[in-house]
């Protein structure tokens, strides 16, 4: 890769050279970039394409989501199929190759959407396993609910990969996430959930194209511009392992109250409670 990359270090060092402090990227040059740096970090292989325009993958990107069948369950069966042979997302080299599309009911009020799935997911074949699942389990019970009633995605459907990588993982990259949009897109017209939560900031600052983070977010309920679906932004349900305190798992519980509260769904006293100071 080096005999690739010096020619690039080369003109840097000559624009140093003259002085030059900022050097402008247009969205090919970032992609070329991209590439680069994956190569460099050991995520994927650099290929002799690897700097051509996007034109030189026309072909691949022109791959189009078709949504088929009589009912949700069929169409989520269809997309599910299509995920397996997805193109663009094989192309990029930096997933795993295990599918998780998704789980639970595709005719639910309610759409939980989180990043992409880690290691137990990829060991179980469906989203949210281990303890993040549990936890997950764990809110939806205390709502009165199970998994047959919810419907659960994310927005990469394999997990992403990392050099001698055992169990740790690593949220997905912009481009990952982009190979997969048209799916969760699809997901969403077909289930057309009356809700939509979005788990962590990675899944927040896709569905809302923002960059703020999830404490600024949550709390109120957004609107997907191109529906009129509200969201509600939350903490993802593996943060909350790592906390030891009640203090964000109320503000992750005063975000499902609201979604009750919106669904009209009946909240008892002890559900109010949850997670206040005892007096």
């Amino acid at each position: 890769m080096s005999s690739q990359v010096q020619p690039l270090i080369d003109y840097l060092q000559q624009l140093q050279r003259k002085g030059e402090t900022h050097v402008h990227l247009d969205e090919t040059a970032r992609k070329v970039m991209r590439e680069f740096f994956l190569a460099a970090k050991g995520y994927k292989k650099l290929t002799p394409n690897a700097t051509k325009s996007d034109n030189s993958r026309s072909s691949i990107t022109s791959q189009q989501v078709q949504i088929q069948g009589n009912n949700s369950q069929e169409k989520i069966a269809s997309l599910t199929t299509q995920a397996a042979n997805w193109t663009p997302a094989k192309t990029l080299g930096t997933l795993h190759g295990t599918l998780v599309f998704s789980g639970g009911n595709p005719d639910a009020d309610i759409m939980f959407i989180s990043d992409a799935p880690g290691y137990f997911e990829e060991t179980k074949g469906h989203p949210f396993a281990g303890p993040a699942g549990e936890k997950l389990d764990g809110i939806l019970k205390a709502m009165d609910l199970t998994r047959d009633e919810v419907y659960i995605s994310h927005l990469v459907k394999y997990r992403p990969s990392m050099p001698n990588q055992t169990t740790a993982n690593r949220k997905p990259s912009g481009e990952e996430i982009e190979a997969f949009s048209s799916f969760i897109d699809a997901e969403i017209q077909v289930v057309n959930p009356k809700v939509i939560v979005a788990l962590g900031s990675t899944a927040a600052h896709h569905l809302l194209n923002s960059d703020a983070p999830a404490d600024q977010l949550r709390g109120k309920f957004h609107q997907i511009k191109r529906t009129q679906i509200p969201v509600r932004v939350t903490y993802h349900p593996s943060y909350l392992l790592q906390t030891e305190t009640n203090t964000d798992k109320r503000k992750l519980w005063e975000d499902m109250l609201s979604l009750m509260e919106k669904l009209e769904m009946p909240i008892s006293d002890k559900q109010q409670k949850f997670f206040l100071p005892k007096s």
